[in-house]
Order: structure tokens, then sequence, then C-alpha cells
């Protein structure tokens, strides 16, 4: 199964700038049976580590396209996690660099409940920038970080270091 997926992973290489090599999962969400395999993975993979959790929180935007069908697997909410200035209401947000520059994330204050169990969710992790600028913004609000899932690790940029004791897991790996 994981074979069909990375099947459908497609490599662009000098972008969004020379020397970087992109992996693209358009053509693994366009294939209904792929993503429907990738959702069973992880709803998988999520059912046999945790027998309690309270929600999936997705990173902008890739984590939207993810989380939300694993979450109604699992009978759970989806919590999105924005850009800055995306949410109304009240919010927290964090400033955090990425590979290619600054950015910042938000969640709305009131989003998760002290104490409640998340699993944070997107696409891909490279440097490890948005998904530790993600959990900080949880520990903030005193959430309960189960782990930080994701379908594809670029592992030369070793991102995962950045999580520290944050249990970490991903479906797909490349050098």
């Amino acid at each position: 199964r994981l074979r069909a997926l990375r099947d459908r992973v497609r490599a662009f290489p000098d972008f969004p700038e020379p020397g970087v090599l992109f992996r693209d999962i358009s053509p693994l969400l366009k294939d209904p049976v792929a993503f429907r395999t990738l959702t069973d993975l992880l709803e998988d993979h999520v059912r046999a580590s945790f027998p309690q959790i309270d929600f999936i929180v997705g990173l902008d935007s890739r984590g939207f396209l993810i989380g939300p069908p694993l979450a109604q697997r699992l009978g759970i909410g989806f919590v999105p996690l924005r850009k800055k200035g995306k949410l109304p209401g009240a919010t927290e947000s964090i400033s955090y660099s990425l590979e290619y520059g600054k950015a910042e994330l938000e969640i709305q204050s009131d989003a998760v409940e002290p104490g409640q169990k998340v699993v944070i969710v997107d696409d891909l992790l490279a440097t490890g920038g948005t998904m530790r600028a993600a959990c900080e913004l949880l520990k903030r609000l005193k959430a309960e970080i189960l782990e930080c899932l994701v379908v594809i690790e670029l592992k030369a940029l070793k991102g995962s270091e950045k999580l520290n004791s944050i249990p970490f897991y991903s479906l797909l790996q490349y050098d």
C-alpha cells in the first residue's frame, strides 16, 4: 500500500528555488483509490497508537486536505491551524522560520481545552519549522500533543529533531 502512495508522489526539481527537490502529493490526492489508501493507513496508525484522542489538528494548507477525512473516520473533531490573519475572534499566534523565509501561524484561543489530546497532521516535514511552531502554539493552550503525523518526511533535513520529545510518525521517507 505504501508503494501505491509513493508511486503517486511526483518530484519537481528546482522548485520553489534552485537546488530544492519539491515532493508533490497532488497526484495522490487526485487518485481516489490512492487517497483512500492514504486515509486508511493514517487511520490504522492512529487507532493502533492512541485509544483516546480528542482532535486532529491540521496545518495550513495541506493538513486541511488530510486532516478532516481522518478526523471523520475517527469520529472526532478537526481544528485548523492557519496562517496569520485568517481566523476570527481571539487567537494565539507564533512567528517562525521556514526553509524560504519567515511565517506566522495562528489558532483560535478556545480551539482546544487544557489537557485535550491532539494529533497534528500535515503533508510534509522538511526542516521542521512549521511543525515546531504548531507544537508551541498547542502547548500554550495546554493541549496534550500525542504525535506529529505527516505523509512525507525529508530525512536529510532532520526536521524531526526540532520536535524534541514529541512523538513523530511519517508514512513515506525520502533522503
